[in-house]
């Protein structure tokens, strides 16, 4: 473990920085590149088109099985490799390298000729996205000052939550076109294909590189000219002076991979790994075992699906409310009180039978999940690393996160088969979030308003 010893004191210098035009653009770059890189969220539409459709899946069969298992097993590779990569190439070409990767999967998945080739590349956009969005939430929280870094980080994931509805949308308005059914779904990957082309040259041109991320890796020189330049911009567009830098230059250390797994920041791993499969698994559960809840109580499909849709609006509402109190609420408190809200509000779902107030439950419960999505994929873990380690440790609890998707699938289908049915699908949600809620209040760190180097400080 090695400490620079020249500094530009770029973390005291950016902390200090007022709010200002430049921070809306690096804010308004990232969540346009967050909201359009959307092959996930078209894969259930896409999905719907080659199984009832054009019948390249079929019911019943592996490759049926196997899509959504493919997609997360290319996001979980692309989280795990891609954060190290990103510490070490920087986040600007991580960035791109990874835009690059998804844009030309989309493109592959538009243009291929049977669902093999699909496979193929749905593996890659997985890969590409998992590994993007580690960077994207990751590596923006060191652009931005530590007083308010929840809130931007907040607005990030509040308008990247927005692709799912977008991109349904706009599925259904190309259904109205009356294209064919073969071009139909190749128009769904071709558009944010072109879009993400957009958000890649806007990256190219208009992102600079992390001076944080520069400074740790010793190119000091490079930090302090580019840090320079923003002040200069943040100066001319303010018409005011800066403030004075108070805080004396802090050591940047250079931490290995290994660094994740001993001392203190095993103790980040083991609860940023731990806050991801609670968000994971809980979302997974909601969006998935909801439909089955309500036909389970008597509702027809026309009626469960109203339902869930109204329900689905908690999710942007969530997140909107997380973005107004998150850096107003210590970053532990918050955890622990989402993932009680969210316990208790999973018994009381369980306990409805009539639809009123089960919409206002699912409503509710949809509220407190997103807040907590955007507590912890966008906020909390991204921001608990140090420097030269923060991709890589972000990256590898995304990664376990997302094992647990893949493995607690089956308890909740065995579940949801016994005496409890679906009502104790909703019931294990509370007995997970209990669980993490305890967790984060022994073992979780502090990170709300607290400077990136003073957090990176694992000594």
């Amino acid at each position: 473990m090695a400490a620079n010893t020249k500094s530009a004191n770029i973390g005291a210098r950016l902390d200090r920085l007022p709010n200002s035009g430049w921070h809306i653009k690096m804010w308004l770059i990232t969540a346009f590149a967050l909201l359009v890189c959307w092959s996930n969220a078209i894969g259930g539409s896409v999905q719907n088109v080659l199984l009832n459709e054009l019948h390249w899946l079929e019911p019943g069969s592996t490759l049926l099985a196997m899509w959504g298992t493919t997609y997360t097993a290319g996001q979980l590779f692309g989280a795990l490799v891609g954060g190290p990569i990103g510490d070490k190439i920087g986040r600007k070409k991580s960035i791109l390298l990874y835009e690059i990767i998804h844009i030309i999967a989309m493109i592959g998945g538009a243009i291929a000729p049977n669902v093999y080739v699909l496979y193929i590349f749905r593996l890659v956009q997985g890969f590409g996205l998992g590994a993007l969005l580690v960077v994207l939430f990751a590596g923006f929280t060191e652009y931005v000052p530590g007083r308010n870094r929840g809130t931007w980080s907040s607005r990030n994931s509040f308008i990247g939550n927005w692709s799912h509805p977008v991109s349904n949308g706009i599925a259904f308005l190309i259904g109205l076109t009356g294209v064919s059914l073969n071009a139909n779904w190749r128009i769904q990957y071709m558009i944010p294909s072109i879009l993400s082309i957009i958000a890649a040259l806007l990256i190219a041109k208009k992102f600079p590189e992390s001076p944080r991320w520069l400074e740790s890796q010793g190119r000091v020189d490079e930090a302090d000219a580019i840090l320079t330049k923003i002040e200069k911009e943040i100066e001319a567009s303010t018409g005011k002076p800066l403030p004075p830098v108070t805080e004396a230059p802090k050591p940047v250390k250079q931490l290995p991979y290994s660094a994740l797994f001993k001392g203190k920041l095993l103790r980040r791993t083991i609860v940023g790994s731990l806050v991801l499969i609670g968000m994971n698994t809980i979302q997974y559960t909601l969006m998935t075992w909801m439909p089955s809840l309500l036909v389970s109580l008597g509702y027809d499909t026309s009626q469960s699906q109203f339902m869930t849709m109204f329900g689905l609006f908690g999710a942007p509402f969530g997140i909107f409310i997380a973005s107004l109190y998150m850096d107003k609420i210590p970053r532990r408190v918050t955890g622990v009180v989402l993932l009680v809200l969210m316990a208790v509000l999973g018994v009381v779902t369980s306990q409805q039978t009539s639809m009123t107030p089960l919409i206002v439950s699912t409503f509710l419960l949809n509220t407190v999940i997103y807040m907590y999505v955007c507590y912890a994929s966008a906020v909390y873990v991204p921001e608990m690393w140090p420097t030269s380690a923060k991709l890589s440790g972000s990256g590898f609890c995304n990664a376990i996160g997302r094992v647990s998707n893949i493995f607690f699938p089956f308890l909740v289908t065995y579940i949801a088969a016994s005496a409890m049915g679906s009502g104790g699908v909703f019931v294990l949600i509370s007995i997970v979030a209990i669980v993490i809620a305890v967790c984060v209040a022994v073992f979780g760190v502090e990170t709300r308003g607290e400077s990136v180097e003073d957090i990176g400080n694992v000594d």
